[in-house]
């Protein structure tokens, strides 16, 4: 194509450093591109976002919503930077342009990673059981506050090395200096608040469940960043650390799926043998009988010093303490009743001690016993 001369001469002429034909196929490449960053920004929000729609998978949802996080104008600043690569600019401007578009791009990374947070922080709050536990979610929305936190000043210190040609060594060893004495004077405070983490995270008791710590009984009230507040059986506040919490034995009665039964019934020594033999049938139908419960044995276990002694095992199916105690009471009332028609007696704790001879009427007497020759 032939341009006419007087074109050619206004497109030859000299703007800071380049013609305007330069400029003219900058701008239009800065334009084109931004163009198509942003319909490539748009295509990839619908196309993906309708295939993450279909799936179960968390992270495609993320990288849509990361793509809707890129902000227009920064894709103006990557168009405009690609645009006039070719030019010859200014030292001054050239000094700054790098710089501008790394801080620009170092800033999209943060909202990227802020974004990334903000997504794990909503997914596992909209699908964490027990949301009213005001406790746990307050700890999740801390959590998030401070990655982001710690994501912005990583940002920053990258931004003083790449960006700003700043030693950030000293300043690395001082932070990580103080942050050493900072563990140090406050690790018991930090050990419950990890300790608050582990229970938020690993769930091994929630809000309303009734736990057993120890030689203490009762119902959680309040997890809080630093202690636990559990209402006991006899009506006092007990408030435990999280750390002293997590390192006893917890027993969760509130996840039991059934109770486990084991009781023992003493008769006396001059019950008959048929009788006795009867007993763990007359027991077995008495047991389940009763509901919700699964009967699993009856035997004559053992002799005693005062008693034979019979050992019963019996499932209730339902974690329910009350229940759990109607159904015993229940059993109780029926061996009551059984045993009576059986004419089998319950055996007490005694003892029979025989003596024979004289020595016997002596000390009862009170006389010192004889000794007897041979």
């Amino acid at each position: 194509m032939i341009i006419p001369a007087p074109v050619s001469e206004i497109l030859s002429r000299q703007f800071l450093g380049n013609s305007l034909q330069a400029w003219l196929t900058a701008s239009l490449t800065t334009a084109i591109l931004f163009v198509v960053l942003m319909v490539a920004r748009r295509l990839l929000v619908s196309r993906l976002g309708a295939l993450a729609a279909r799936t179960t998978n968390q992270i495609d949802d993320m990288v849509v919503a990361l793509i809707g996080e890129t902000r227009g104008w920064v894709l103006l600043v990557l168009a405009v930077y690609v645009g006039v690569a070719p030019l010859k600019l200014p030292p001054r401007v050239e000094v700054y342009l790098a710089p501008a578009a790394k801080l620009v791009l170092l800033w999209q990374a943060a909202v990227w990673g802020a974004g990334a947070i903000g997504f794990w922080v909503k997914h596992h709050l909209e699908h964490r059981t027990g949301t009213s536990d005001r406790a746990g979610v307050a700890m999740i929305n801390a959590m998030g506050v401070g990655a982001k936190v710690i994501l912005w000043i990583l940002v920053m210190i990258t931004a003083l090395k790449s960006v700003f040609a700043i030693e950030i060594t000293p300043l690395i060893t001082g932070l990580g200096v103080s942050g050493i004495a900072v563990a140090l004077a406050v690790q018991n405070i930090l050990g419950d608040l990890l300790a608050a983490l582990a229970i938020v995270f690993d769930k091994p008791f929630d809000v309303g469940d009734a736990i057993g710590v120890d030689t203490i009984t009762g119902t959680v009230e309040h997890i809080g960043l630093k202690t636990t507040r559990i209402r006991s059986v006899t009506g006092e506040q007990i408030i435990i650390g999280n750390g002293d919490l997590l390192k006893s034995r917890l027993r969760n009665f509130r996840r039991m799926y059934q109770r486990r039964v084991l009781f023992n019934l003493d008769v006396t020594f001059d019950t008959p043998s048929e009788a006795l033999a009867k007993l763990p049938t007359i027991i077995e139908k008495i047991v389940s009988a009763q509901s919700p419960v699964k009967f699993d044995r009856c035997h004559v276990s053992s002799f005693s010093e005062s008693a034979i002694r019979i050992e019963t095992v019996y499932y209730v199916l339902d974690p329910d303490y009350k229940k759990y105690m109607d159904v015993q009471q229940a059993i109780n009332l029926e061996v009551l009743r059984r045993f009576a028609a059986e004419k089998v007696k319950f055996a007490f704790p005694s003892r029979t001690v025989y003596h024979e001879g004289p020595i016997v009427k002596d000390i009862a007497m009170g006389k010192q016993p004889q000794a007897s020759d041979g």
